[in-house]
């Protein structure tokens, strides 16, 4: 199973769900463990193991040659991210706006455009406790969160069997790096909570899963801080509201200090449990 927690905001407890998620799975089940949220990694302020393998990891770009160059201006006409220009005697391309498609690439006639490679971040395979915890960072000044997300999926599908449970801890947003993080998953937790900001982004982040025709529920985190208008919506939608997880200072107080929580709240832990009987035990998740 393809777990993706996701949000339709950043800060409601995406990561805290996903680490002690993975953790609390892995007492029954193989887990992996990645964190997608590659602008900004955190889960592994949470988790401290072995690490097992490092690699950078490297996107395609294309590199202008003068001396075969007809300037017929054809490469800056296929390419939909205009990340290719002719500007007077001179191809510019922008390596920031290129999303290695190739177009350029292969349909220069003099193949004056050949791809080369350009680091865009690093991915890190880590063993903790009963889990494999697989992090990629991408570099400082690199534009392009989609590859690297990418690439990590790959490296997921490659170094693992299908027997195991894998959990995404995905970007926040809606945008095109929740769409890569969440487009093979079998099912998305979106994580919430009780506030006004919550529920607009809630709403955006089902709106992104119904148009990806995804199977979703909802997790509402800080239960307790704001109203009820979440629970309501997701009642008045029939999303499934699998977890709540109450506003504790001992959570807040456990979270600040990277700790897990579950092994010390015994709600937290029920709730975990709440969300395992929903995943595993009832047809199909009982999802939308």
């Amino acid at each position: 199973m393809k777990i993706a927690v996701a949000s339709g905001k950043g800060g409601t407890g995406k990561t805290t769900l996903s680490v002690n998620l993975a953790l609390f799975l892995s007492e029954k089940f193989n887990v992996v463990l990645a964190d997608l949220d590659v602008e900004e990694p955190n889960s592994g302020l949470f988790l401290k193991g072995e690490l097992k393998e490092s690699a950078s990891q490297y996107k395609m770009i294309p590199k202008w040659n003068q001396k075969t160059c007809v300037l017929c201006g054809n490469c800056q006409t296929v390419c939909n991210f205009h990340a290719v220009l002719k500007l007077g005697k001179k191809i510019e391309v922008f390596n920031e706006l290129c999303h290695g498609c190739y177009a350029c690439s292969e349909l220069c006639q003099t193949n004056s455009l050949p791809m080369v490679k350009e680091r865009m971040g690093e991915l890190k395979h880590y063993k903790v406790e009963n889990i494999d915890f697989i992090e990629s960072r991408l570099d400082i000044g690199q534009e392009q969160a989609v590859p690297l997300i990418s690439q990590t999926i790959d490296y997921l599908d490659e170094k693992f069997n299908n027997n195991s449970v894998f959990i995404y801890d995905s970007p926040p947003g809606t945008s095109c790096p929740v769409i890569e993080a969440t487009k093979n998953a079998d099912i998305i937790i979106l994580v919430t909570e009780p506030t006004p900001f919550g529920l607009h982004d809630l709403s955006l982040a089902v709106d992104t899963m119904e148009q990806l025709e995804k199977k979703y529920a909802v997790v509402i985190n800080r239960a307790g801080l704001g109203d009820d208008k979440v629970a309501q919506y997701c009642k008045n939608k029939g999303i499934p509201v699998i977890a709540k997880i109450s506003n504790n200072r001992k959570i807040a107080e456990l979270y600040s200090k990277g700790d897990i929580i579950y092994k010390k709240i015994p709600e937290m832990k029920s709730e975990l449990e709440s969300i395992s009987r929903f995943l595993f035990e009832s047809e199909n998740g009982g999802t939308r």
